[in-house]
């Protein structure tokens, strides 16, 4: 099935959550895709928090919520109503434990409770995702760590109920500071290079995977005479471009990040993942923006 991993693996917000862990502890963003060759557009309003509780000296247990708003503007000719398929919302609720062990390895678990939906009615049982990850991290960019060239590897699991696989699917990421005012991250679902441009700037160049999932409430028929109904829409997206911070505030980024899409691919599936009906395929440029709240 096309990108059928890829949509998974964006669906369980693998990148969020890892991220958050890490470094960031609040954000707010607004993202906009303008649909190549078609009068669509896609538009998403995106919110999180993540608050962490010392429990010993390296452990923390972290209680996180995110919401996500998406409006996807329809006005391509179709073979379903779309009025009641432009508007999605996502509440998550996520809980973790982290500690620290003798050889300096961190591990962190953390449980997923998501609602996804468009919610033309009552909360059904197919809004429901569950999941669950399990990291471990080596962190060396730490100012006691006494590196020359600070670096943190992340590794890990995911295992969400969206997937309908029963196996967990792998996460990594590899970041390291390899010369002044230069770091650069590798791994899935971003990659990317930084320069410092001034103190409290920095430029980056990069590319990502980014994607949303969510149930279809009161599943609808395609009209092409196949008789085939779509029960969950998805996007998938990779990104390339480029993106500017600016910490005006202790901790406290600016953000804006603009490119063009290498992948883009907005679909409607059955109720076993299987493609129905590509609504957009089309590359196109794209921008997002927004502030965040760094460790």
């Amino acid at each position: 099935m096309k990108y059928k991993f890829i949509v998974y693996f964006l669906c369980m917000g693998i990148a969020f959550s890892v991220k958050a862990q890490l470094t960031d502890l609040a954000r707010v963003e607004y993202t906009y895709f303008p649909q190549g060759d078609s009068e669509n557009s896609f538009k998403r309003f995106r919110a999180f928090v993540n608050v962490p509780f010392q429990v010993d000296d390296d452990a923390y247990i972290v209680a996180g919520f995110e919401y996500r708003n998406v409006f996807l503007k329809l006005e391509d000719m179709s073979p379903f109503p779309a009025s009641d398929l432009e508007r999605y919302q996502n509440f998550t609720t996520t809980l973790g434990f982290t500690d620290k062990l003798e050889s300096g390895w961190r591990y962190a678990l953390q449980a997923e409770f998501r609602l996804a939906s468009n919610f033309v009615s009552k909360v059904t049982s197919d809004d429901f995702i569950l999941g669950g990850s399990i990291f471990a991290i080596r962190d060396k960019t730490g100012r006691d760590d006494n590196v020359r060239k600070p670096w943190r590897l992340v590794i890990g699991l995911n295992y969400s109920t969206t997937a309908g696989r029963p196996f967990p699917l792998p996460f990594i990421n590899y970041y390291r500071e390899f010369a002044p005012k230069w770091t650069f991250g590798a791994g899935i679902p971003k990659s990317n290079i930084k320069y410092e441009l001034a103190p409290n700037m920095k430029l980056q160049g990069f590319v990502t995977l980014d994607g949303f999932f969510a149930n279809i409430q009161d599943n609808i028929e395609i009209n092409d005479g196949s008789g085939r109904i779509g029960e969950n829409i998805s996007m998938t997206t990779l990104l390339s471009g480029i993106g500017y911070e600016y910490e005006f505030i202790d901790h406290v980024l600016f953000f804006v990040y603009g490119g063009y899409t290498l992948l883009n691919d907005i679909r409607i599936d059955d109720g076993d993942y299987n493609e129905v009906f590509i609504i957009n395929d089309t590359n196109s440029f794209y921008t997002r923006g927004g502030i965040k709240l760094k460790i």
